[in-house]
């Protein structure tokens, strides 16, 4: 009898498993996706989707979906719930969409504000489906060099260049080759990259599991027979580097690619993830970074859906049952209610908590939990400059660089961000250049005759604080003072790589962390959200830091789900569409994956198959009914020309290997008859010459056979 009853129960069990993983449609399909079409370069065309103007008859009726900021994470959420049949809305305070994806223009310079290259979108991989499938196979990503990233640390004779080389086996290589007593180091360091790439999806199922089975696997170390991703996640990065190696250049190394947070304070994970990010290449958008908004709000549009800009929310609307169940958004002088079942905020925690949330709910115990496992973020600090002039007349390129004044990037920092206002402006320890004009290979049909440039630092919100009350651009010039101090000699730093660019710079503009507070809307000016540090890592506040919300049908998109980042906020626009739907979004996603990896080894199976089949040809006979005549003889030799150029074998002379042999009547429809069945073997003048020879052919008599024969 117990054995029955335990056979229903694990039959219901399995039953109901397989139901919520595989039993519910699948908002992605391989079909969605379509060929690019051609680049929208009209501007008008491009700002009805990007810039479109929140009124109230706009709002779509029967909404499903409120979304908070345009964002990756918000837009990537968007798209993914629109395509599983949810009416969606997504609300943008700025008067352009796309978060840190969005580009402006200003006097003929198209600056990227937050992109500036991207990883992980080689064909099949599951970051690159996944953008296809919320772009719907509209975004098209160029390549760029190799020789991604420069690293410089050190100033004047004692400076060293490091270079960071793509590819799978090449990155590691071109690593040792500069570092080569230091090959265990490296080892041991690439093992760990590849242990954080491979699992760490461990860490995304802890938020999508019950809280409770997701603690009770962390605190019983049932999860730590399963992988070290949940102890690595947890290790500090400049404990574990320093115990691989006493070299400080290539401890800088392991964490070169800066966020606002020193090794010391960091997950070695995450660190090892931004780097393994570009092992496949690293890659920018065709078109620019505002592609990417401009075809996903296509698709949310395709489905039914809106994204509506000038529409800042000035408060999340909570029932009287702690539900969410709409939004306040300021229309000049007044505030409009829209309700929806379900509010995902994509502006940040700290935003959505301290300043969405109504009072009485923002004091609650479990939202003041939630604020405690993160903290603010480091301020970013850009310099956007124009040149007239083209990269190669300037000598850009499009590999990023990352300068160092010293190779102890925990001392430095610190001592930077303990610096009194005055003196943070002249003691920049680090910063990092990109030339988006040179990744991108349709700027130049932009802005012909035009480079740009964009310089990034983090800096202290506190040292631009006292400008906190004043407007955009009316900030007064003291403030105005202040900040140019930043930008000279970040400038003067540049120009010590690049010097021909100072001659040549025809525009300058600034952003400081009141900018991104502005514009983006960041709290504090933290571009990359709520701070990296290891505590956020451990484990443990991982599984508790989650897309759904101590506030009933309330859900957080974006940086502050998961990781920084254009993929790391992607990615949190996934987990949180899963979070709304029920749904574990990303099976879909690994199960179009599985399809598309069979169907490219099938078509290389074909096509190997197709290569062997005509290599073959070599030592087959061929018929052609042609006189023995020399003009035969030359197309003849055209013919066996285009044919070894087709298997791609170069350097052959098909005189030295024709021979011509008196033999029987003409096979002219042989089944292998290469000027009768395979029209690509021949050049376009062949195929022209047998055309206007075709009268003169019905006349000649039947001619010897020429045979072709590959000699030995």
């Amino acid at each position: 009898m117990w054995l029955l009853i335990f056979l229903v129960w694990l039959a219901a069990w399995a039953g109901g498993t397989y139901w919520y993983l595989f039993g519910k449609k699948s908002p992605f399909s391989i079909e969605s996706v379509r060929p690019p079409a051609p680049r929208e370069f009209d501007q008008k065309k491009r700002d009805q989707v990007i810039k479109q103007g929140f009124r109230l008859d706009k709002v779509p009726q029967n909404l499903d979906v409120i979304i908070i900021g345009s964002g990756i994470g918000g837009l990537t959420a968007g798209a993914t719930l629109a395509k599983a049949g949810k009416k969606v809305l997504v609300l943008e305070q700025h008067d352009q969409a796309g978060g840190c994806c969005h580009t402006y223009i200003e006097k003929g310079f198209e600056f990227d504000v937050g992109l500036h290259y991207i990883g992980q979108v080689h064909e099949n991989s599951l970051l690159r489906i996944a953008f296809d499938q919320i772009s719907e196979g509209q975004l098209e990503f160029q390549e760029l060099n190799q020789h991604f990233d420069t690293i410089y640390i050190g100033q004047g004779d004692e400076k060293r260049e490091y270079t960071i080389f793509s590819g799978k086996t090449e990155m590691k290589a071109h690593l040792m080759k500069q570092f080569p007593d230091e090959t265990e180091a490296i080892e041991t360091f690439f093992r760990i990259m590849k242990v954080s790439a491979k699992k760490t999806h461990y860490l995304a199922i802890l938020k999508l599991l019950p809280l409770w089975v997701s603690l009770f696997l962390l605190k019983s170390g049932i999860a730590n027979l399963f992988s070290s991703v949940f102890r690595l996640s947890g290790t500090c990065a400049t404990d574990l580097v320093n115990s691989l190696t006493s070299n400080k250049d290539l401890c800088l190394i392991f964490s070169y690619v800066y966020y606002g947070v020193p090794p010391k304070e960091s997950s070695i994970l995450i660190n090892a993830l931004l780097i393994h990010h570009y092992k496949r290449g690293a890659y920018y958008p065709k078109g620019g970074a505002s592609e990417i908004p401009f075809h996903i709000i296509r698709t949310i549009q395709k489905y039914g859906g809106k994204c509506l800009v000038r529409a800042p929310v000035s408060q999340i609307l909570v029932n009287e049952k702690g539900a969410a169940y709409g939004v306040k958004v300021r229309k000049g002088k007044e505030e409009v209610e829209v309700h929806a079942p379900v509010v995902v905020s994509d502006c940040g925690i700290f935003t959505t908590f301290q300043k969405l949330l109504p009072p009485e709910i923002q004091v609650k115990t479990d939202i003041q939990d939630r604020l405690n496992l993160m903290k603010h973020g480091r301020g970013c600090f850009l310099v956007f400059s124009g040149f007239d002039g083209t990269e190669e007349e300037l000598g850009l390129k499009s590999t990023n660089f990352w300068l160092f004044k010293n190779n102890d990037l925990d001392k430095s920092m610190e001592d930077f961000f303990a610096l009194s206002k005055e003196e943070a402006p002249d003691n920049i320890p680090m910063m990092f250049i990109t030339m988006p004009s040179s990744k991108d290979p349709e700027a130049k049909i932009r802005h012909p005759g035009k480079s740009c440039m964009t310089i990034l630092a983090m800096v202290k919100y506190e040292w631009f604080e006292e400008w906190k009350d004043t407007t955009v651009r009316k900030r007064g010039d003291e403030y105005y003072n202040y900040k140019m101090r930043f930008a000279k000699n970040l400038f003067d730093w540049a120009c010590t790589l690049f010097p021909k660019i100072k001659d040549k710079l025809v525009f300058q503009d600034v952003a400081t962390p009141l900018t991104n507070m502005h514009y983006l809307g960041a709290q504090r000016g933290a571009m990359y959200s709520a701070e990296h540090n290891l505590e956020r890592f451990h484990a443990e506040s991982v599984a508790r830091n989650r897309c759904c919300t101590p506030v009933k049908n309330l859900f957080i998109s974006g940086q502050d789900v998961f990781s920084c980042g254009i993929a790391g906020a992607l990615h949190g626009g996934l987990l949180c569409a899963s979070a709304v739907l029920d749904h574990i979004v990303y099976i879909d996603l690994l199960l179009i994956k599985k399809k598309l990896k069979r169907r490219k080894a099938r078509e290389l199976a074909e096509l190997a198959k197709k290569k062997l089949h005509y290599k073959e040809q070599y030592y087959v006979l061929f018929s052609l009914k042609v006189n023995k005549t020399p003009w035969a003889v030359s197309k003849l030799k055209t013919l066996a020309t285009n044919f070894f150029y087709f298997l791609g074998i170069e350097g052959v002379k098909p005189s030295s290997m024709l021979e011509l042999l008196p033999t029987g009547p003409a096979a002219a429809s042989h089944s292998l008859n290469p000027a009768k069945n395979h029209s690509c073997y021949q050049s376009e003048d062949a195929q022209k010459k047998v055309s206007d020879h075709s009268d003169e052919r019905k006349t000649q008599k039947i001619a010897p056979r020429i045979r072709l024969r590959l000699k030995a």
